[in-house]
């Protein structure tokens, strides 16, 4: 009897672990909760894994693993000659989720097109005014602002109007922020008075569809099974495991307690990569890692300073530590795989003697106290943003100034950061559509102060270049226009540029079509697990 016993409890505990990893179910290790899961509101990747390639679709998306726009919601598109008019011919029979909030009446049309992108581009939105919140990509990209029109034909024709040319449109909404959501939904918000719960209850046409959420702990959703793609819906239950610490992620898919893992750090690739279980595959990264300046702050907003506190940095022995043969120096504020990279720019070398003389001629010939933010968490373009603060505050207490080390959850982290509160902040960006606006327009301009201009930095002279390559339609033009913007930006250095990252992907040996994107985002349509 005792032997049967042991025997009962032996077969009960593998019934339960079959349960755990039953067939059709896929575990992701993610780093961090998302901010939201209305992708519009918000600029972070952990969003935009968690609700835009989830939940939802776009007009157009990205082929996965490359930067290739094709046919999503759409099925095909015009652009008139002169660049001012899209026309968007939408796909039929396409179904909104059913949760247990709401269940369709009708399938995807033109209306939740319409819906989608006028609740961020016009004010008297009856959605928008009901809910006021910011949508921060909408003004970085220049859309809200140049975006006459978006309206319906008939059912299945979305027409757009520009006031002038955008030759960067299609790769801009095809990004997660762009997510097309249900106008019936956001309806049925609004008449019971709670606009809001849209963004904790959302409804899409996506692959995964949401069904519990717990704070710092776990994302779970079902596979689709009424998604107008059904080849990309291959498991049954998908499950984000939210794990801050990359160590902890490293031990999990060692134990099989995941099956995939985000941003691995890189002093735990070689024994990811030994492990038998495992695979990694590895990328050069689309990204920046860089030190912003706060532009509007007394001290940080003098030149000299922002050059003083940059010749002080150590940037190869960062780079040595912090990124462990991962990452490449950052010269420019972005990769030079992208079109129109200047390649003659170059970081000022380390100079402690003219770092102090340049704070003399600034008016601090004894340095003085500054807050140095630090992330909370690991991104593909800073993989130990902890310790990189801490060397950064030791260089520059070789020039007389004391760095306070500040940090916060994350998204606290970037709500703060975009209001402005740091003097200076350790940030990244992991491009979004391949073209130099994502760098230069979203993260630079002045229309992308209060968004993702960290550094709030404001120069009509960059803002001209910038925003006139964004609206011509001759590629030669805007090259030029994009390399003599990094001029300016160098010469004003609103940020210190640290390092390009390489991403790697560790993932069980049974998972399947998981690739890794160049825009740092984890879709898992079309990934299998055995």
């Amino acid at each position: 009897m005792k032997n049967l016993s042991k025997l009962v409890m032996a077969l009960g505990l593998t019934v339960a672990a079959m349960a755990t990893h039953a067939a059709g179910t896929l575990v992701y290790c993610s780093e961090a909760s998302p901010e939201g899961f209305d992708t519009a509101q918000y600029t972070g990747g952990q969003t935009f894994d968690a609700a835009g390639m989830a939940i939802f679709n776009r007009l157009v998306e990205f082929e996965r693993g490359t930067t290739k726009v094709v046919p999503a919601l759409a099925e095909s598109y015009d652009t008139a000659p002169d660049g001012l008019t899209y026309t968007f011919h939408l796909r039929k029979g396409v179904k909104f989720h059913t949760t247990e909030n709401f269940t369709p009446s009708r399938t995807f049309n033109a209306d939740d097109v319409v819906f989608t992108f006028m609740r961020m581009f016009d004010k008297s939105n009856a959605f928008a005014k009901a809910y006021t919140v910011q949508y921060p990509y909408a003004g970085d990209t220049g859309l809200d602002s140049n975006v006459a029109s978006v309206r319906k034909t008939d059912d299945y024709t979305v027409v757009f109007l520009l006031k002038k040319p955008d030759p960067d449109l299609l790769p801009k909404i095809a990004m997660p922020v762009f997510s097309i959501l249900s106008a019936e939904h956001a309806n049925k918000l609004l008449t019971a008075g709670t606009p809001a719960l849209i963004n904790q209850q959302p409804v899409g046409t996506g692959p995964y569809i949401l069904k519990r959420y717990q704070k710092d702990s776990q994302i779970r959703y079902a596979g689709n099974k009424e998604y107008w793609n059904p080849k990309d819906v291959k498991v049954d239950n998908l499950i984000f495991a939210i794990t801050t610490d990359g160590a902890v992620r490293a031990q999990k898919i060692k134990a099989g307690e995941c099956q995939a893992m985000s941003y691995p750090k890189p002093q735990d690739l070689d024994s990811l990569k030994a492990d038998p279980k495992l695979k990694v595959i590895s990328a050069p990264g689309f990204n920046i890692g860089y030190l912003a300046y706060n532009t509007e702050k007394p001290i940080t907003g003098k030149l000299e300073v922002r050059q003083a506190l940059d010749m002080a940095i150590n940037r190869k022995a960062i780079i040595d530590a912090v990124y462990q043969g991962q990452g490449q120096e950052a010269s420019n504020p972005f990769p030079s795989s992208l079109w129109s990279y200047n390649p003659a720019l170059k970081n000022a070398p380390l100079d402690i003697e003219k770092a102090k003389a340049l704070l003399k001629k600034a008016g601090y010939p004894d340095g003085f106290e500054i807050t140095l933010w630090s992330m909370p968490v690991v991104r593909p373009y800073n993989p130990n943003a902890k310790l990189m603060a801490e060397m950064i505050q030791s260089d520059w207490a070789k020039i007389g100034v004391k760095a306070k080390i500040v940090s916060y959850e994350w998204g606290e982290y970037l709500k703060r950061m975009k209001a402005g509160e740091q003097d200076a902040g350790l940030i990244g960006w992991s491009g979004d559509y391949a073209s130099p606006d994502n760098f230069l327009g979203v993260l630079l301009t002045c229309e992308a102060v209060g968004g993702s201009n960290y550094a709030r930095y404001c120069s009509k002279e960059f803002d001209g270049m910038v925003l006139k390559a964004r609206n011509s339609l001759d590629q030669k033009e805007r090259t030029a226009l994009y390399m003599k913007a990094q001029e300016v930006f160098k010469r004003d250095m609103p940020w210190s540029t640290i390092a390009h990252s390489t991403v790697s992907l560790p993932t069980a040996k049974g998972v399947e079509g998981l690739k890794i994107s160049p825009f740092a985002v984890f879709d898992f349509a079309g990934v299998s697990v055995k």
